[in-house]
């Protein structure tokens, strides 16, 4: 008996390809961490990767969809926002010199 075939998502896809080509791991790691096999990793890398065409040449989207993919980014653009303030706040907290430091 054979297993049913898993697809994934094209989003699902290209993110892996992009762990790949940012992280430093071997391809090896990286498929096993997303519980894919190497050659689909590196069918995908062929495809998906720097060499591919660039991620902007898809297919006209309808009006709707270029709204719902605005308000997703901005969502995203504001929590990357609020991450990296609280970053900014973080690190000068810590870079306080302390009064307890001082005997």
């Amino acid at each position: 008996m054979s297993r049913p075939k898993k697809t994934h998502s094209l989003e699902f896809r290209r993110s892996v390809v992009d762990h790949l080509l940012t992280s430093g791991k071997s391809a090896a790691q990286v498929a096993r961490e997303f519980g894919i096999s190497s050659e689909n990793l590196r069918q995908w890398k062929l495809r998906y990767g720097p060499a591919a065409s660039p991620v902007d040449t898809t297919a006209p989207k309808s009006p709707e969809q270029l709204v719902r993919e605005n308000q997703e980014l901005r969502r995203e653009l504001a929590r990357a926002i609020m991450q990296r303030d609280i970053l900014k706040k973080t690190i000068a907290i810590v870079s306080e010199p302390s009064d307890r430091d001082i005997t």
